[in-house]
């Protein structure tokens, strides 16, 4: 059963930049979906970004089309949120998921409930 752990989050001040990481132990990442999700404080968990499982698809929320960038290595086991242009509204815990895709090599689940496998989650505060 795979482990996810992510890494990276921490202070920044609006319209900086960090970097997620997402590392996977006990499996493979290949054979997944990954997607990170946001949750702040008395809200839900709400999608952020998603890569298939092959070919490289992804789809990104609105909110932070064009300022995110996921991406995946899957030699390294590892899946990556960049993240540029951060906002205070940003800030939130960051998650990791891994959604079975065998089968299914460019489906980019955006729903909480498609993901089996999530990680502890790193926290992310932008100040203004």
């Amino acid at each position: 059963q795979v482990q996810l752990v992510e890494s990276g989050g921490g202070l920044v001040q609006a319209g900086g930049s960090l970097r997620l990481s997402c590392a996977a132990s006990g499996g493979t990442v290949s054979i997944y979906a990954m997607g990170w999700f946001r949750q702040a404080p008395g809200k839900e968990r709400e999608f952020v970004a998603v890569i298939s499982r092959n070919f490289g698809k992804t789809v990104y929320a609105d909110s932070v089309k064009g300022r995110f960038t996921i991406s995946r290595d899957n030699g390294k086991n590892t899946v990556y949120l960049q993240m540029n242009s951060l906002k205070p509204e940003d800030t939130a815990v960051y998650y990791c998921a891994g959604a079975v895709a065998t089968g299914r090599g460019t489906w980019t689940p955006i729903e909480t409930y498609e993901y089996g496998y999530w990680g502890q989650g790193t926290q992310v505060t932008v100040s203004s």
